[in-house]
């Protein structure tokens, strides 16, 4: 879930829960709405703690090895312009 799925949730719930004034038959909006907003925090948290852990940055003691070459030859056929 990202950050933008968290925060709709929240919102949504929290419309659900104090703006909206109208009863389901057999759903209680109130609990909905606390539900969403519970699962839009988690959500939230969720995603803090992992974007958090890849952004770590991971250094290493081993040597570089150097860089390679190759000679590169070119080879015309045609005799160059005047």
């Amino acid at each position: 879930m990202g950050i933008g799925t968290s925060i709709f949730l929240i919102a949504v719930g929290a419309i659900l829960t104090f703006a909206l004034d109208a009863s389901v038959g057999g759903i209680n909006l109130d609990v909905v709405g606390w539900i969403l907003m519970a699962a839009g925090v988690l959500g939230l948290i969720m995603t803090t703690l992992i974007w958090g852990r890849r952004r770590q940055v991971v250094s290493t003691t081993e040597p570089v090895e150097p860089v390679e070459y190759r000679r590169v030859e070119e080879r015309r056929d045609i005799a160059p312009p005047l």
